[in-house]
């Protein structure tokens, strides 16, 4: 028998809403056991870089670090048009690079932070904190800029914050691509036949869910940081599309550009093997 796979994904509702179907055992597991952990995504990123999953959900910041080890499942990836972080602030008036202005980020390794130092290299205090305490750190005045992601996209005008940038906007504008924010990966040790099998049971809970979405609302809410079905649904709409099912040749342009550009920016090195996507 097949030792248990070491499944982490994170509790947002798009990884909710995805792997519902393995989670409540609604699809074939083809004989797989999966011993899974849900987690923020920089926990995600942190445990895969102690090679603490087999396959996990991570950032694809991260991915690109970890591209020696790891490559990219075809589904399960959060990537889009319209679905960057968005740079937030406190108030109206300077942005990240004026002097002594501290900027929050959701976590080291994330999309967002690889984003935040492409765009604003300059940006003079940068503090990494769970992605949940970035809005009401701007709200009490005790950061000037954050770099917010998930449900904060659809709340941050309720709760009087400004708008910098939309990050996401800007990759769009310069690359013409979806922006690639986060994937499923697996460690390339695992056997060609597993990592298949694993990436059909991934394939068969996304069709599952997108099928019947009403039945994973229950899974998406137990996790959620928001409780607002209205809210959870919003954030599948936008992070769960056709890329999420299959990322195809667009998603896989997509990777290239975010690989490309990591390289000329410094932030992941010359002759780092390049991220790839599994083709078993």
């Amino acid at each position: 028998m097949t030792a248990p796979i070491r499944l982490g994904i994170s509790t947002c509702p798009n990884d909710t809403f995805t792997f519902h179907g393995i989670l409540e055992n609604k699809v074939d597991l083809r004989g797989l056991e999966f011993q899974i952990e849900l987690l923020d995504i920089q926990q995600l990123n942190d445990r895969l870089f102690a090679n603490a999953f087999d396959v996990a959900k991570c950032s694809f910041h991260a991915a690109l670090l970890l591209a020696d080890r790891t490559q990219v499942l075809p589904s399960g990836s959060a990537l889009g048009f319209g679905v960057g972080p968005l740079l937030l602030a406190s108030e109206a008036g300077c942005t990240p690079e004026s002097e002594n202005r501290l900027t929050l980020c959701p976590g080291e390794h994330t999309t967002a932070t690889m984003l935040l130092k492409l765009f604003y290299p300059q940006a003079s205090r940068v503090e990494q904190v769970v992605f949940s305490d970035i809005m009401p750190r701007l709200q009490d005045m005790t950061a000037d800029f954050g770099v917010c992601i998930h449900e904060g996209r659809f709340t941050w005008q309720q709760q009087g914050l400004t708008l910098v940038e939309d990050l996401g906007t800007r990759w769009e504008n310069e690359t013409k691509c979806p922006l690639p924010l986060g994937g499923l990966v697996a460690q390339r040790e695992l056997p060609d036949e597993l990592i298949a099998t694993i990436q059909s049971v991934v394939y068969d809970s996304l069709r599952y869910s997108r099928v019947n979405p009403d039945q994973a609302l229950p899974t998406m809410r137990k996790y959620a940081q928001e409780f607002d079905d209205q809210v959870l649904m919003q954030h599948v709409d936008l992070y769960v599309n056709d890329w999420t099912v299959k990322l195809g040749d667009v998603g896989r342009n997509a990777l290239h550009q975010l690989n490309r550009r990591a390289v000329e920016a410094g932030l992941v090195a010359n002759d780092a093997t390049p991220i790839e996507v599994f083709q078993g």
